[in-house]
């Protein structure tokens, strides 16, 4: 794939689509979507409106759930995790811009299980990267992207949303 500029707003489409047919499928009522920060949050707002859920967004900062804050340190912006609601037996609809390593998600199931039990967690991402080092896998899933080893994937926003494949520099 060349550097260029992929389309979100059909992306988040298509995933609206597979989620509504996931939560019909499984039978899941008032699921409680949560975004991780920052890409993830703009997804998930967009998904959150064009699903008309009624539980409030929530929003996850999985900083100090990371398995590398050794080696990579601390986001300078961490911000707190705000939930409207306790996970406890709450059907989890996560959401994050890209899926690579499985890492990310590692640390977000990690933190939501702080908070308590879940019935189910349904992972929704934009992109996969498909680089897994752990056994995570979306349930819905915008597109797939296999990048040269010189290219990397941004997601910009909240207003306009795009996402750029860019030559390393």
């Amino acid at each position: 794939m060349t550097s260029g500029t992929l389309s979100v707003d059909a992306l988040l489409d298509k995933m609206s689509g597979d989620l509504k047919a996931l939560i019909s499928q499984r039978q899941i009522e008032d699921p409680l979507m949560i975004g991780i920060r920052t890409g993830g949050v703009w997804l998930a707002e967009r998904l959150h409106k064009q699903l008309e859920l009624t539980s409030p967004l929530g929003v996850m900062d999985i900083s100090f759930y990371r398995d590398d804050f050794t080696q990579v340190g601390l986001n300078p912006k961490v911000q707190p995790t705000q939930l409207p609601s306790a996970t406890e037996g709450r059907h989890i609809l996560l959401v994050d811009d890209v899926i690579m390593s499985g890492r990310t998600i590692r640390a977000a199931l990690n933190e939501i299980f702080d908070y308590g039990r879940p019935a189910s967690v349904s992972l929704i991402t934009l992109l996969d990267l498909q680089r897994r080092e752990l056994p995570i896998q979306a349930d819905v899933v915008g597109g797939t992207l296999a990048l040269a080893p010189d290219q990397q994937v941004k997601l910009t926003g909240p207003q306009p949303l795009t996402l750029e494949i860019r030559q390393r520099t």
